[in-house]
């Protein structure tokens, strides 16, 4: 026990150096410089004058915030163990040897983390993420798949400490669902589910076929960042079809069964938003606009386009060749990615949320081809 204590003294001496060279990659001391300028901002009598601006401010200043608490109590616990290493050591102590083993895990994850926050650098990747489930063609199996990847995405979620809010839900004929939106709302949220975005392929054998064939099914989901209404992207009343209906599905005791519920259709793009889940059917109109309204802005930027008018109706299908990634139940269980090559064995894990491999490997990506 003694050596394992040894061991992990040396390892955590080790990663000092790795630890310091995280803290400068982070920039920790303009991260500093910057929190003492925006204080300094919310200080200005006419600050909350502007709520628009006031808002940004303090949303950057949490951001920034939260940035330095983890990495200083990243060294924090660094150092803390290291002298609990230590004393052990000279007191000839095994009963802390698990906690310290344990504190190195955390330590090393923690650190990985942390640089992998360093890669979201997109321009809208700390926004909230508008996630959207649609099944592909196939009927039961695939809704009963779209539901299987909603519950993968909003587990995913919730261990990260995620606010998971559903906005919208169509319950599927048999199972699962004909289409769903949530809303993950927290810092990075976008910046790490983006690698969601795409269609994604299931190979097991069905429950819903009595002669137990395997099947294969797709179901795609949509990631797009959730953007501030700054004024620039005018809707037009004649553009839109706003149509009232009963809310219904997963909502549970948070979805109001009247006829608050709001679909609304772009008409020349025909982007269809709907929500259900607020409490009258002005705030579900008013969550509906705004999903729509970051739909336009991010098909404008990603496809160039120089007004919203330009935007056409263009979807791709959800089918076998278009795939980001593969689920195989059977004959055997793998999750692989085909942009990135990560893969992993452990599907139940991945169905419930443990999608950071494939996350980290879609960043690491991004930044080579950069």
């Amino acid at each position: 026990m003694i050596v394992a204590l040894e061991d992990a003294k040396y390892k955590i001496n080790g990663m000092r150096e790795s630890v310091e060279e995280l803290g400068h990659a982070l920039g920790i001391e303009k991260l500093e410089g910057k929190v003492a300028e925006l204080e300094e901002k919310t200080l200005a009598p006419d600050f909350w004058g502007d709520q628009a601006n006031s808002g940004k401010i303090l949303q950057e200043l949490k951001q920034i915030k939260g940035k330095l608490d983890s990495y200083n109590a990243l060294v924090a616990e660094l150092e803390d163990t290291y002298t609990l290493a230590e004393m052990a050591i000279e007191e000839n102590d095994e009963s802390v040897v698990d906690e310290i083993l344990e504190s190195v895990k955390h330590i090393e994850a923690e650190e990985e983390r942390q640089r992998i926050e360093i890669l979201l650098s997109g321009e809208y990747d700390a926004n909230n993420a508008i996630v959207s489930f649609h099944p592909g063609a196939g009927g039961t199996e695939a809704q009963d798949w779209a539901q299987m990847l909603y519950r993968m995405i909003t587990r995913w979620g919730e261990r990260h400490g995620f606010n998971v809010k559903l906005l919208d839900w169509l319950d599927g004929e048999e199972a699962g669902l004909k289409s769903a939106t949530v809303m993950i709302e927290g810092t990075n949220a976008y910046g790490y589910l983006k690698c969601e975005n795409g269609v994604h392929r299931l190979v097991r054998v069905s429950p819903f076929d009595s002669s137990g064939r395997r099947h294969t099914s797709f179901a795609s989901i949509e990631v797009i960042p959730e953007f501030v209404d700054d004024g620039t992207v005018e809707i037009r009343d004649e553009d839109i079809e706003v149509t009232a209906h009963r809310s219904s599905g997963a909502g549970g005791q948070h979805v109001n069964k009247t006829d608050s519920a709001i679909r609304i259709v772009h008409i020349p793009t025909g982007i269809v938003v709907g929500c259900q889940t607020e409490r009258s059917q002005l705030q579900n109109k008013e969550t509906a606009m705004s999903m729509l309204r970051s739909k336009l802005i991010e098909i404008k930027q990603r496809e160039n386009l120089e007004k919203i008018e330009d935007i056409k109706g263009n979807k791709t299908n959800i089918e076998w060749g278009s795939q980001i990634r593969s689920y195989v139940f059977m004959p055997y269980t793998l999750v692989k990615d085909n942009r990135t090559g990560y893969e992993d064995g452990d599907i139940s894990a991945v169905m419930d949320g443990d999608l950071d491999g494939f996350i980290n490997a879609y960043l690491k990506m991004n930044v080579q081809d950069k």
